[in-house]
């Protein structure tokens, strides 16, 4: 994939060919995306399992469960560092290691606390893959097609979560229905966590095939290599390419590596930077990832059988890819605010609903149970809520973090706002157990409450992106 073309030469920016390879170039580099995903989620179906083989209490299962989360904002904050001093690549590269390595060790814990540090470390390569992957292809795509190209990202973390569900279900079938089985020498759920290791390998291989980023080329010093890659993925004559290079020159505007400093402003930080550390954090304080994290457990908590969890658990995933796909169709064609704010109104009325059926529970001693209805309500809702969120705010803040900052600042502005969405991310992860003990139904009106917040702070804030190059981005 990384060898130089001239087939784009003489023809339109974004030529039917070159549309078709750099698409295959980002699909590569989304890659992380499905490890992002696979990573995120795979724990669903395990987190009973842990619970009984360690003996541990709520409190500890949410802080083991949330703990890769805080390898995500360790990663997360230096991947724009990472990337800026050794190439997006690079950055790639490490992130595949990492997740490699934290399969083997999440699959072979002693105890509840080294799982949790090999948790940490697959934190560590979410968050280089969650910064790294949506720069990486911003940074490739023709701005007229840069949305879709950048909604791969998405699409691949959705498969990736798609992925982790039907692996959990099939190694719980052969172990007999249950992860707390043990199949070989090791238990059911153990399998579910070591099985990442195959496609860490083949995100490693990938990351050998496709080029570097032509605006890092730039920074660094390598013209000739820039040139020959964006012949390559935009097409265009000499002229275009030349236009092209200096626009990049100009919007780089010094080939100082941006810092941190770089994004101070009035307001402590620049206004901008803001605004994507609230969009990232937004994205998290619906209550997203409680459904892919703790699905199992939740459907389990109102009485729904252990298998049947897996297969709703699947379900929602599916009902996931189906809203990806929507935003893939629509981002580029009405935008990214419009989207957005779809996305808010409708998951604020199905978190409420959720939250309205989930208070019908029926407790009998230490048996808690939906009626059939209120269990049809519920899933229903839930759907709802994962095909809002998959339509809109799943595609749409990896879009837009991938484009809204300016190009001097951006993979520094990226880092600092994908930390901030895996700080929200832990909060509402490690929350939950206590809150779900607490009051399910409760937890999912707090969920409802961001949900509103958001619809506002798109509206009043965000603005639109959509079919303007990446060196128009002036903050």
């Amino acid at each position: 994939m990384s060898g130089a073309s001239q087939s784009g030469a003489g023809k339109s920016p974004a030529g039917e060919s070159n549309i078709v390879h750099v698409t295959m170039i980002a699909a590569a580099a989304a890659m992380g995306g499905f490890l992002f995903g696979y990573d995120s989620a795979v724990i669903n179906g395990a987190v009973d399992a842990i619970q009984q083989r360690f003996q541990v209490g709520a409190a500890t299962l949410g802080f083991t469960v949330a703990s890769a989360l805080l390898g995500c904002v360790l990663g997360a904050a230096v991947a724009g560092g990472l990337a800026d001093r050794f190439g997006r690549i690079r950055a790639m590269q490490v992130a595949g290691v990492l997740f490699a390595v934290s399969a083997v060790g999440s699959a072979l814990p002693f105890t509840v606390w080294d799982l949790t540090a090999w948790r940490v470390v697959g934190g560590a390569a979410i968050g280089l893959a969650s910064v790294i992957a949506p720069t990486y292809i911003a940074e490739v795509s023709p701005a007229a097609y840069r949305g879709r190209l950048a909604s791969l990202q998405q699409l691949a973390i959705v498969l990736g979560i798609a992925a982790s569900q039907l692996v959990n279900f099939g190694i719980a079938q052969m172990a007999g229905g249950s992860a707390h089985n043990t199949l070989g020498p090791i238990q059911a759920w153990q399998w579910m966590l070591g099985v990442e290791m195959l496609p860490a390998l083949v995100y490693l291989g990938l990351s050998l095939l496709i080029p570097e980023s032509p605006r890092y080329l730039v920074r660094v010093g390598r013209v000739d290599r820039a040139r020959s890659i964006l012949t390559e993925v935009e097409g265009g004559g000499t002229k275009q390419v030349e236009r092209r290079i200096g626009e990049i020159r100009e919007a780089l505007g010094s080939e100082v590596r941006p810092r941190l400093r770089d994004l101070t402003g009035r307001y402590g930080l620049l206004p901008i930077v803001w605004i994507g550390m609230a969009v990232s954090a937004f994205q998290q304080l619906v209550g997203i990832n409680v459904i892919f994290y703790y699905s199992s457990s939740l459907w389990q908590s109102v009485g729904v059988a252990e298998t049947d969890s897996l297969l709703l658990s699947l379900f929602t995933s599916v009902v996931n890819i189906v809203g990806t796909f929507v935003a893939i169709l629509l981002v580029d064609r009405i935008g990214r605010k419009p989207l957005l704010l779809v996305g808010s109104a409708g998951m604020t009325v199905s978190l409420a609903l959720a939250a309205f059926a989930f208070s019908n529970a029926v407790v009998n001693g230490e048996e808690v149970s939906l009626p059939f209805v209120w269990g049809v309500v519920a899933l229903t809702a839930a759907s709802l809520f994962v095909l809002f969120f998959a339509l809109s705010w799943g595609v749409v803040v990896w879009v837009l973090l991938g484009e809204m900052f300016p190009l001097r600042i951006r993979a520094a502005a990226m880092g600092v706002a994908t930390a901030t969405q895996w700080l929200a991310n832990w909060l509402i992860t490690v929350t939950f157990p206590s809150l779900r003990d607490w009051n399910l139904s409760g937890a999912y009106l707090i969920y409802a409450f961001f949900a509103a917040v958001s619809f506002f702070l798109v509206w009043k804030y965000v603005q639109e992106t959509r079919g303007k190059t990446l060196e128009e981005m002036t903050g």
